[in-house]
């Protein structure tokens, strides 16, 4: 059986002189800081007896400006590779089992997370993040499911103010967004981050909001990105996590990454100030970017996003992947 047990540290930058406008509104009611334990198990089912390669990528998370990570541990009997894809810098592990193949595979990873409220507009703790112009290209080209002409340029022009600077323009798409679109996981089309689906219908999950969020900031030249990871019920110690939640970042020059999660805002109107520029403790990060190459041998094709495992049986996707993500208060 193999056992890694991997540490993890973040650095914080302060950042002096930002004059612009403060969170108004109050936090979520509830510490503004969380320590917690996180499981991600994953067992694939049912191989079949000619399975002679089976690979498997899971996310795995990294400390930044919002968590510090520790104690990774990934148990596994088969061999595994932990590192980062060169586009976005997403930490992976990939599992590998060859030749005699059991009929299930179980791979079991568990961290620490200590968490806190994180303002981007409090100047007092807001981090200062230069990127290149170049570095900042990628967040401002379109995805697959996102593009930045036709329609969502359209409705970003109607939107947004030419004279707005770049934090301006974030708050307009964020207020017409999660003012004017409606959580629902109804019919199809949801859930796929597909930006001209949630233009059209104005529905949709938290994906649906963040591909509309920065298909429309890329659109008129503000840079932004996907953030993708799992939230933790407030007023809970411990328990099962349920699905994933993800939501997204717009570059400002000096100050950095601004996040925005228009769908909780959505929900509790009464928190939609709140949830401009500022996150609670109630999540875990675990990879940003969209198309996200996986492998760099490129045996897969990109991913839409990545937060569940990826398994490929005898170079085909298989399906017959459980999971179960869990988490307890430190």
């Amino acid at each position: 059986m193999s056992i890694a047990i991997l540490a993890g540290m973040t650095s914080i930058f302060m950042w002096p002189g930002y004059n612009g406008t403060k969170a108004k509104s109050a936090a979520p009611s509830e510490s503004s800081r969380r320590l917690f334990q996180f499981w991600y198990e994953v067992k694939v089912k049912n191989l079949p007896p000619d399975s002679k390669l089976v690979r498997a990528w899971l996310p795995l998370p990294k400390s930044n400006r919002h968590q510090t990570v520790s104690d990774l541990k990934v148990v596994s009997v088969h061999p595994f590779t932990i590192y980062e894809e060169e586009e976005y810098g997403n930490k992976i592990l990939r599992i590998e089992a060859k030749d005699s193949v059991p009929e299930s595979i179980t791979v079991e990873v568990s961290f620490t997370v200590n968490r806190r409220t994180f303002s981007a507009l409090d100047e007092s703790i807001a981090p200062r993040e230069e990127f290149t112009k170049v570095a900042l290209q990628r967040f401002l080209s379109p995805d697959r499911l996102i593009p930045i002409t036709g329609q969502i340029e359209d409705l970003a022009d109607k939107v947004v103010a030419k004279e707005m600077n770049s934090l301006q323009k974030g708050k307009a798409i964020y207020e017409y967004i999660s003012g004017n679109m409606t959580y629902d996981k109804s019919g199809p089309g949801w859930g796929q981050g597909d930006a001209v689906y949630a233009c059209n219908s104005l529905l949709g999950n938290c994906t649906d909001f963040h591909s509309l969020f920065i298909g429309m900031a890329r659109a008129v030249g503000v840079p932004a990105r996907f953030v993708m990871g799992f939230p933790l019920p407030s007023g809970k110690n411990k328990g099962d996590v349920l699905g994933y939640h993800c939501w997204a970042e717009f570059y400002v020059e000096g100050m950095g990454w601004i996040p925005v999660d228009a769908s909780e805002a959505s929900k509790h109107p009464e928190l939609r100030e709140f949830y401009f520029g500022n996150l609670d403790p109630n999540r875990v990060e675990l990879t940003i970017g969209r198309d996200i190459q996986l492998d760099p041998d490129q045996t897969i094709a990109p991913q839409n996003f990545f937060i569940y495992p990826v398994v490929v049986v005898n170079h085909a996707l298989y399906p017959d992947v459980q999971t179960l993500f869990h988490f307890a208060n430190n």
